[in-house]
């Protein structure tokens, strides 16, 4: 699977570049197999049936959840990571409704070998006409069926013979259905595997937003106390010889002015040291 630049961090950048949902493959693919499931359920499964709503429910799901994922992405690494699994989830229980369909029907469930699967994947349908397409082709056996490269790749044609066969529309419906999902869950299977690897080596927004805090706290710390005689404020001075307290604060009095009224007075200069923080 490609990623995208949408899916990369800019650097120098709090919040990365997010969103980009629409360019990714496995949001392409799990939206395809959401129109086919729409279009097999109003044929083949009874609209008032709970199956019917099941079903759609479960590929609108994989949908909405990769894109909120890649959406929640520019803050939450783990919100995008969750969003994910759960996207992977609802596919893979649409996966398991087209399994029963066709079990309880008695219809066969295809091999991944098998040669009319291969050419629907191979094809890159972009739309649910496309995938109607190469069922008609399927069903008629006809030759050298291409489809409208999708998925990101030019247009492709095949000039192997789709075997006639005695399947039904329901049969080739449900098994191509089936060969879309294995995509898309495919696809997702690495993604979530890339995401993961980033999150255990980059890190989240949580880790940005402590690294930025860290970085700019670092730009304004006074990094010589003795060279840079900026005004020390909120800090506690101690004797160095004693440890004694001096003042509990030294706001508003320069480093510079102090050592100045100390000089009045011999050996004192060396004994002004400022805590803060292991300073």
């Amino acid at each position: 699977m490609a990623w995208t630049d949408t899916n990369m961090n800019e650097p120098g950048k709090l919040t990365p570049l997010h969103g980009g949902y629409r360019k990714l493959k496995s949001f392409q693919v799990a939206q395809l197999a959401y129109d086919v499931t729409v279009r097999f359920c109003d044929r083949y499964i009874e609209k008032r049936s709970r199956t019917h709503d099941q079903m759609v429910q479960a590929a609108r799901s994989g949908v909405q959840n990769i894109a909120e994922g890649s959406q929640a992405s520019g803050t939450s690494k783990k919100m995008e990571l969750k969003l994910t699994n759960v996207a992977r989830a609802s596919l893979e229980e649409l996966r398991l409704d087209y399994e029963d369909f066709l079990r309880q029907r008695g219809l066969a469930q295809w091999s991944r070998e098998d040669a009319r699967r291969a050419e629907l994947i191979a094809a890159r349908p972009a739309t649910a006409d496309d995938v109607a397409a190469w069922a008609r082709a399927v069903h008629d056996g006809h030759d050298g069926w291409h489809g409208q490269g999708g998925w990101g790749k030019p247009e492709q044609k095949f000039t192997a013979s789709i075997q006639s066969t005695k399947s039904t529309y329901a049969e080739i419906s449900a098994n191509g259905a089936l060969a879309l999902l294995a995509v898309a869950c495919s696809l997702l299977d690495r993604q979530i595997a890339t995401l993961e690897k980033n999150f255990v080596e980059e890190g989240g927004f949580t880790e940005r937003l402590h690294g930025a805090a860290l970085q700019g706290a670092q730009r304004t710390e006074n990094p010589s106390l003795m060279t840079d005689f900026e005004t020390l404020r909120d800090r506690t001075c101690f004797d160095a010889d004693t440890g004694k307290v001096l003042a509990r604060k030294c706001a508003g009095i320069s480093l510079r002015s102090r050592l100045a009224r100390s000089s009045e007075r011999p050996g004192r200069a060396k004994s002004l040291l400022v805590s803060d923080a292991g300073l």
